[in-house]
């Protein structure tokens, strides 16, 4: 009698406040009666999952960004303090006259001036380098200072081994040349002392050929220096960022260099010979290359070589790169999310306790929240504090939230170890390198081993009841 008496009513009922009621019946049907199916739940559930990942995307997008903002700014630190250097050299230039036009008739001849490039028979470099933390907005960008010593000597030139008469040689015009690829970093006044002479070195363009731009100076040499061997010296403190690289113009090579930086990355087409030491309070490293090692000769003429590609060097990275990890950890988004509402979903079976899906969407909401607190809060301290900084906030939340949904201190306790266990578990990952592949599967093995443990005692042909 209740029932068609309340069906009378609502054919009385105006259109509008009957489609009203129609639709918190079917509201009511899907989210809030006592047998709503488990099947339709779940399939809420994963678009729920699929929905997050656009502010998840988002969030990424803003990761990329201020990586990209870093970058510029370190760029912009950069070219008012010196960039990368690679220095080269020292090289000796030697011209020599070469015909270039004969008159047969007359017995005119036209001379021209080409060159020959000679390189160091034995080259040893010894550097110190001084990292600086440079500080620009909430940025920090890492350059360095280098006090460096170029010792080693020329072997004695055979002019013959180059098809060239000795006549024809112009030792008087000789050049030193040392490449150096930002002039910027430059402290002072270069100099290079050759057996007991000092020359001064200033701009010069007469590698170009060879891809590289430095310096030289005019030195007079007579037909005796060139077959005698030619020691040199040159001492030189060179300021830059990111990467000092060497060119190994010596047969024989030796370079060893030291730094207070204790996070550096070697770099080039040679590694140290020996394993470096590294060490909190900085690193020691040593290199040997030999003219065997590469793809030019010790002298040549009229040929051009790119002598850039066989450089070697340190670059000085920043100990922690906080937009990296972050961006990995955002790889994990949709884990995070899925396993959480996998949770959320078991408890609330196993406890026969309904969880409406906006909250559902709340939780979710606060997980992505996670993200921009990491973000944010690693741009001023240690990504290691950021992130337990973010997670035990996180946590927090979604634990205190869990009690007013399922209202059991025992449950909440269960759910909040196991987020914590999760954050914990992601953040090895980020940390790992080689071995997050492998630590990752195991991981997700085991939790959908558990997952699969608990879902056989789930009714799935049943419906939640409360």
């Amino acid at each position: 009698m209740e029932s068609k008496k309340n069906s009378e009513q609502g054919k009385n009922l105006p259109m509008g406040e009957k489609e009203g009621q129609d639709v918190n019946y079917t509201w009511n049907r899907l989210f809030r009666s006592r047998g709503i199916s488990l099947t339709f739940k779940g399939i809420c559930i994963f678009i729920l999952t699929l929905l997050l990942l656009i502010p998840m995307i988002m969030i990424s997008e803003l990761v990329r960004e201020r990586q990209s903002r870093q970058k510029e700014v370190r760029e912009e630190v950069s070219e008012k303090w010196a960039n990368s250097q690679t220095l080269t050299g020292p090289i000796l230039v030697i011209p020599y006259k070469k015909i270039v036009e004969s008159d047969p008739k007359t017995g005119n001849v036209k001379y021209g001036t080409e060159y020959v490039y000679i390189l160091p028979e034995k080259l040893d470099i010894e550097g110190v380098v001084s990292p600086q933390i440079r500080h620009r907005s909430i940025f920090d960008v890492t350059v360095y200072q280098s006090e460096l010593t170029f010792k080693g000597h020329f072997a004695p030139f055979n002019p013959e081994s180059q098809d060239i008469p000795a006549s024809d040689f112009l030792p008087e015009k000789a050049m030193i040349y040392f490449g150096l690829s930002d002039f910027r970093g430059i402290e002072e006044q270069l100099s290079i002392r050759l057996d007991d002479k000092s020359y001064e070195l200033n701009a010069s363009d007469m590698l170009s050929s060879l891809n590289s731009n430095g310096l030289s100076s005019p030195i007079t040499l007579s037909s005796e220096n060139l077959t005698t061997a030619l020691s040199f010296n040159l001492k030189l403190n060179i300021k830059g960022s990111g990467d000092l690289r060497f060119t190994p113009v010596g047969k024989t090579n030796n370079t060893t260099l030291t730094s207070s930086w204790n996070n550096p990355s070697f770099t080039g087409s040679f590694l140290p010979n020996t394993p470096a030491s590294i060490s909190e309070s900085g690193f020691s490293a040593s290199w040997k290359v030999l003219y065997l090692n590469r793809n030019y000769p010790q002298i040549w003429k009229n040929q051009t070589y790119d002598i850039s590609k066989s450089n070697y060097g340190v670059s000085l990275l920043q100990s922690t790169d906080s937009y990296a990890k972050t961006e990995r950890s955002v790889k994990y988004a949709i884990l995070f999310i899925a396993l959480t509402f996998g949770l959320y979903f078991f408890i609330e079976i196993l406890q026969k306790k309904k969880v409406h899906p906006l909250q559902y969407g709340l939780v979710g909401i606060a997980l992505c929240v996670f993200y921009t607190l990491l973000l944010s809060i690693s741009e001023y301290i240690s990504f290691d504090y950021a992130y337990l900084i973010a997670s035990v906030a996180t946590v927090t939340l979604i634990t205190l939230y869990t009690k007013g949904a399922f209202g059991k201190w025992r449950i909440v306790s269960f759910f909040g170890i196991a987020l914590s266990a999760l954050y914990g578990f992601i953040y090895i990952l980020i940390q790992l390198q080689d071995g997050a592949l492998l630590f990752g599967s195991i991981g997700l093995f085991l939790l959908l081993a558990v997952s699969m443990y608990y879902s056989k005692k789930i009714d799935w042909h049943g419906e939640i009841t409360g």
